[in-house]
């Protein structure tokens, strides 16, 4: 007997074998068992998420010899038939590639007809969106009011090409894409039913590498076997997708917290060495930094991990800030998007992993020196330039050379400064704004709430903040909770925060607005006072120098830095 792939022997039989689409399922199973039928139904999804696995089902229920139910008995003539695809009264019609309007007129001439063994004739028409608008036309009259023996069965991946006179016409189910645990799940029952060893991270692997079809994780399941001589191992899994352990990435986020270079090019050195799908890599290292996050924001948040990854999780998680998390994610999903722009794809990934070493908050010293004002002058023709040293006249001593200028440093307000310089007190005893959200150490997400918010009123233990509609949409549980708390902590006292919208005009009001403005101010002295001095002055006219406006930086005097 020639083997059977697993997907078509492990499909579902029956509405209790699905995996998911439990919505579907019971409005269904309540149609059936209550006789309340509509003769259109519509299902729609992604591949391998079971649109004409459940059709087939409910045609089964139908026309099952035991009586019309939710639960067909899988062994008469007719449920047997249907399994095998060869059921007369069951037409399966792949539009793709019968999409002309003669094609429809064929099945409105053979609707009329009664069904031969069944109650009912069922029209399962795959991909219906591939149908041009001709076809439409034709079925819509049939669609909206056919015989009482027809009932029409329609899948789709893309339902935004249908006509809304089609969708009108319909029942419309949307099937979810699969959880890895739902696959996963199923794929150990698998298993275990054909007694094939496997290892549990293996199953893991694949369950991920399906992203959310069924149909398409049992295929790969049915790779990962041959791949490894009938047994499923981790490391074939890995080799045969191009992924890598969760070890390794972990690797190069331990690289990152300790701002080890050397060590995150030997992390990216042993992840080449696997030859594996680098956009995949970068994925995982997404999904890492998201489960970093969670613990970081969400309190009593505990990963899915084994002991060993759970304990590195969590120990990244201290040694990162949660803002330097955001800005790697950002990087790393970027990264993917932007590979097939890169030489090649490890030179891509790489270069994401060098962009979030070099965007890491370093030291304020070498910050200051690259940021340090240039003067430059522009290069003399060949024939006009002068040697770099002169030789001194018979009899004269050779004059020390000059040193070389030095621009000069600009001593602006610091910034800091210049942001609370702004600030009003409150005549009606409200706490300052901005000394509070200092206090209470405002920073990362919650930073950026606060920042652009305008305490109002105080309204017995409530603060009501004005936010921007554009940021509204920052004031979720359970953000504002742990607000709340830091908040009442530095105030001595209990409080509640309700957040109002305001208008546009106000929104310079915000602690945010007001230090951008301090900024502008401080950058604007900054390249005026370059602008004025008289060296500077000077190397423009004798040599033509030109500033470079973006090397200007104010001069923070209370950290030492530009």
């Amino acid at each position: 007997m020639s083997y059977q792939v697993l997907a078509r022997k492990w499909r579902p039989r029956k509405f209790a074998e699905l995996v998911g689409q439990e919505h579907v399922v019971r409005a269904l199973t309540n149609a059936l068992d209550t006789g309340r039928m509509h003769h259109a139904y519509l299902f729609t999804g992604t591949r391998g998420v079971g649109k004409t696995t459940i059709a087939r089902i409910f045609a089964k229920s139908l026309n099952c010899e035991r009586g019309q139910s939710a639960d067909p008995c899988g062994e008469c003539s007719v449920c047997t038939a249907v399994d095998e695809g060869r059921f007369v009264d069951l037409l399966e019609i792949d539009a793709a590639s019968n999409t002309g309007v003669d094609d429809v007129r064929e099945v409105i001439e053979n609707a009329q007809y009664a069904p031969s063994r069944g109650r009912f004739k069922v029209y399962l028409v795959d991909e219906v969106h591939m149908l041009s608008k001709n076809a439409f036309n034709a079925l819509l009259k049939t669609l909206e009011e056919p015989p009482p023996h027809v009932k029409f069965l329609l899948a789709t991946t893309d339902p935004q090409k249908l006509p809304v006179t089609v969708l009108s016409r319909c029942l419309k189910f949307n099937l979810k894409r699969l959880l890895p645990e739902q696959i996963s799940g199923q794929m150990r029952h698998i298993l275990a039913a054909e007694n094939i060893a496997c290892e549990d991270s293996a199953i893991v692997e694949l369950a991920r590498a399906a992203d959310g079809s069924l149909r398409d994780g049992l295929s790969l399941l049915d790779q990962a076997i041959a791949y490894g001589g009938g047994a499923l191992h981790a490391d074939d899994v890995r080799s045969m997708l191009g992924s890598v352990a969760r070890g390794q990435v972990l690797g190069v986020l331990d690289a990152l917290a300790d701002g080890d270079g050397e060590r995150l090019l030997a992390e990216c050195a042993r992840i080449a060495s696997y030859s594996p799908d680098f956009g995949g890599v970068l994925d995982d290292l997404a999904g890492v930094l998201h489960q970093l996050q969670l613990i970081q924001l969400i309190p009593g948040y505990r990963p899915e991990q084994d002991g060993d990854d759970e304990q590195a999780l969590a120990g990244l998680a201290e040694r990162m800030t949660p803002e330097d998390v955001q800005l790697y994610y950002q990087i790393a999903t970027t990264g993917r998007r932007d590979l097939a722009l890169a030489p090649d794809a490890r030179t891509g990934f790489e270069m994401a992993l060098l962009r979030m070493l070099a965007f890491r908050p370093g030291d304020a010293a070498p910050a200051a020196r690259a940021q340090r004002p240039v003067a430059t002058a522009p290069a003399a023709a060949p024939s006009a330039r002068a040697p770099a040293v002169a030789p001194p006249a018979p009899g004269q001593q050779r004059q020390p050379a000059s040193p070389a200028p030095e621009p000069p440093r600009v001593q602006a307000q610091p910034l800091a400064a210049a942001a609370k310089t702004a600030v009003a007190r409150d005549a009606g005893g409200l706490p300052d704004w901005d000394a509070l959200i200092e206090r209470a150490g405002l920073r990362g997400p919650f930073g950026l709430l606060a920042q652009n918010a305008v305490l109002r009123e105080r309204d017995g233990q409530t603060l009501v903040l004005a936010l921007q509609p554009a940021h509204m949409s920052l004031a979720v549980e359970p953000m504002v909770s742990q607000m709340e708390e830091r908040i009442g902590e530095a105030l001595g006292e209990r409080v509640r925060l309700r957040f109002v919208s305001q208008d546009r005009g106000a929104a310079a009001e915000t602690p945010a607005a007001r230090a951008a403005q301090a900024r502008d101010s401080a950058q604007a002295a900054a390249e005026q006072a370059i602008e004025d001095d008289p060296l500077v002055q000077s190397l423009k006219r004798d040599f033509g120098a030109r500033v470079v406006p973006q090397s200007i930086k104010p001069f923070d005097s209370e950290s030492g830095a530009m």
